[in-house]
């Protein structure tokens, strides 16, 4: 029997666990350095239901996954669009029966509609990424583009 896992929306009661989260998540698939509080001001926030939301699997003392989605618009638009800002699984559930990513999946699915938003979800990482882009074109269907990552040569010349 697969077990029952459920996504909840995240509460104030979840933010230890939910930034714990965060960290962990840029710890493993961050590109950038990190700034604790950038993430609080995201977070905080969207478990208030303010400009965004939470998805949490599993009680506030010990989540075991989330996805955090804001309310954002593209430069040339006006209109609202629902951004996923990350989407992590504790790496000691990843492998636990209950599809955990799929049911953070359906979560921002099911949010999408419930506002009548475009949901914008994505993989900016290196890491596991052709799993990752699976679970999404079986979830979403196909991609409406790609990310490039190009690291300076801090010793080039101009000239």
């Amino acid at each position: 029997m697969i077990e029952d896992v459920k996504v909840r929306v995240g509460t104030l009661d979840d933010l230890d666990q939910v930034m714990q989260l965060a960290l962990q998540m840029h710890d493993e698939i961050g590109i950038s350095n990190v700034n604790p509080h950038k993430i609080l001001s995201e977070i905080y926030p969207s478990l208030q239901l303010d400009g965004g939301i939470v998805g949490v699997i599993g009680p506030p003392d010990a989540v075991e996954g989330g996805i955090l989605l804001r309310i954002g618009k593209f430069f040339y638009s006006d209109d609202d669009i629902l951004e996923e800002r990350g989407v992590f699984i504790h790496p000691n559930f990843r492998s636990a029966k209950g599809a955990r990513a799929r049911r953070l999946c359906e979560f921002a699915k099911k949010t999408s509609d419930s506002m009548g938003m475009p949901l914008l979800i994505g993989v900016q990482n290196d890491v596991r990424t052709k799993g990752k882009l699976r679970l999404y074109e079986r979830q979403f269907g196909q991609p409406i583009g790609a990310f490039f990552k190009y690291e300076p040569n801090t010793t080039a010349v101009v000239g």
